[in-house]
C-alpha cells in the first residue's frame, strides 16, 4: 500500500494536481483517472450542486486529498462501504487508488447517475447501491466510511447494518467530533481513535471499532 506523507499546514494556497500526486504518492495512471474525475465533477457541478461551491476553489485539497488520506488506514484487499457517497468522496477516490473493493451507497438518483458515469469514464471498478442506507439490503464490508453525512450516533445506526463482525468505521469529521462522540456513547459502546486530518488542521478522522448498541 502506498504511504501518504502529510502536506504542510502552512501552505494556504490551493493544492495543485502535481502537489496532490506527490503527497498521495499515486501513479501517473491513477492521477490521470483522478483528473478525469475532477473534470467530470466540474462539468456536473452546475446542474447537481454536488459539493459546496466554495470548495471548488481548492478541490485537490478539500476533496481528493481529504479522501485519499484514508487509503493507508484500510488494509489492502478490504471491502469498503461508503455511505452517502454523494459526489464520491471518499469512496470513489479510494476505489481509484486501488487494492480495495468499494461499494458506493447513494439514495439520490441524479448523484448515483454521476457516480456511475464517472466510474465508467475512468474505468473504475465499484459496486453502486442506489437507495437509503437504512432501507436497502446491505452488503457487509470490512470498513464503513462516511463524510458529511450525519452525526456519529446516527452513522453507527447505519453502519452496523453494513459492517461485518470485527469491522471498523472511518468517519471524516470536523470541529464537533468530540461532542458527537459524547452523544454517541449514550446509545453505543465502541472504541474510538482520533487521527489528525492531513487536509484540514481543524478536522479529525474517527476510527471506531468493537461497536455494539447499549
Amino acid at each position: 500500500m502506498n504511504a501518504i506523507t502529510p502536506l504542510s499546514t502552512a501552505d494556504i494556497m490551493p493544492m495543485s494536481a502535481a502537489e496532490f500526486m506527490a503527497a498521495a504518492d499515486v501513479s501517473r495512471e491513477t492521477q490521470a483517472r483522478l483528473e478525469t474525475y475532477l473534470a467530470m465533477l466540474t462539468k456536473w457541478q452546475g446542474a447537481l450542486n454536488l459539493v459546496g461551491r466554495s470548495t471548488m476553489r481548492d478541490p485537490w485539497r478539500r476533496h481528493f486529498w481529504d479522501s485519499a488520506q484514508l487509503h493507508p488506514l484500510i488494509p489492502a484487499g478490504a471491502s469498503v462501504i461508503d455511505l452517502g457517497s454523494g459526489a464520491g468522496f471518499p469512496g470513489l477516490v479510494l476505489a481509484m487508488m486501488g487494492d480495495l473493493h468499494v461499494h458506493l451507497v447513494e439514495s439520490d438518483q441524479r448523484k448515483a447517475a454521476f457516480l456511475r458515469e464517472t466510474a465508467r469514464e475512468t474505468g473504475t471498478d465499484v459496486t453502486l447501491h442506489i437507495g437509503r442506507a437504512e432501507q436497502i439490503p446491505p452488503q457487509p464490508g470490512d470498513v464503513v466510511t462516511a463524510r458529511a453525512l450525519a452525526p456519529v450516533a446516527d452513522l453507527l445506526g447505519l453502519a452496523t447494518r453494513w459492517l461485518r463482525p470485527g469491522g471498523t468505521c472511518l468517519f471524516l469529521k470536523g470541529r464537533q467530533a468530540d461532542n458527537e462522540l459524547t452523544d454517541a456513547h449514550t446509545a453505543w459502546r465502541f472504541t474510538a481513535e482520533r487521527i489528525s486530518s492531513r487536509s484540514d488542521p481543524a478536522a479529525t478522522i474517527l476510527r471506531l471499532g468493537d461497536i455494539d448498541h447499549v
